[in-house]
């Protein structure tokens, strides 16, 4: 653990990071630098595989921007960090799963926190919204991914009307995996979280560059980029003894073992 409005637990490849700044885990921009150093340090790190991200207590996940440290001073185009606001959503060459567990309320900045992740996982009683609208603000970087993620007139009735959506509702429109009782939510994010860890972290890693890539081209250029080689987890993969295991393993009738190499 960590003295810090961020705490951390690690257990074998699989780094938690929860988010814990009374009263509503709100993000200043001092707090945002940090938790870009964990996420930074989280990629960078070749024993870590996956990693979580959740808020402490059961109300809130994260409301985003904090507009107390707004009205003392942080400046809204300040420095927030590596990876921009909350450390994640402009990262770059991150090529490991992330899963948020989403605990609480999820608005703003931390519905953007969310959207940075691979998979979402929600409590019963969370909820969702972009309330910018209403403070004559705009959130720009869920404006650029929720219309991806989910309805187009969907994603534009949230951004344009701020109105609140339940985790069902979420759920039926796809930007959220599963619902789950709020005591059996963080047994679920490390259950998977278990599970991609025991994963081919190589496979992970060429999965995440080409979603990336694939983003802002043509399917055949893309596809072009992946069998030349020219992406580069891709070209570690097929250079890789991972590669080479895996087809050993099915041959063999075993279960492979992962070298990350």
């Amino acid at each position: 653990m960590t003295d810090t409005p961020i705490k951390t637990r690690r257990e074998g490849g699989i780094l938690e990071v929860t988010l814990d700044r009374p009263k509503a885990n709100a993000i200043d921009l001092a707090t945002s630098r940090i938790m870009g150093q964990i996420f930074a340090d989280f990629r960078d790190d070749p024993e870590l595989r996956v990693a979580i991200i959740t808020g402490a207590g059961e109300k809130f996940f994260c409301p985003g921007w904090d507009l107390k440290a707004a009205a003392g001073g942080d400046a809204v185009d300040g420095d927030y960090g590596v990876g921009g606001f909350g450390g994640l959503q402009e990262l770059r060459d991150l090529n490991k799963p992330v899963i948020a567990a989403v605990n609480g309320i999820c608005c703003g900045g931390g519905l953007e926190l969310a959207l940075s992740a691979d998979i979402i996982l929600a409590a019963e009683h969370a909820s969702f919204a972009l309330p910018e609208i209403r403070s004559g603000t705009v959130a720009d970087a869920a404006s650029i991914k929720l219309p991806k993620r989910i309805p187009y007139h969907i994603a534009m009735e949230m951004l344009l009307t701020g109105r609140w959506m339940e985790a069902e509702e979420a759920h039926r429109w796809g930007f959220v995996n599963e619902i789950l009782p709020a005591d059996a939510l963080m047994e679920r994010a490390w259950a998977l979280a278990r599970l991609i860890a025991n994963g081919p972290p190589l496979v992970y890693a060429a999965i995440k560059e080409v979603v990336r890539d694939a983003e802002d081209s043509k399917f055949q250029d893309t596809m072009n980029r992946i069998t030349k080689r020219q992406l580069r987890s891709i070209d570690i993969l097929y250079s890789s003894e991972d590669q080479l295991e895996g087809a050993r393993a099915f041959s063999e009738k075993r279960d492979p073992v992962w070298k990350g190499k």
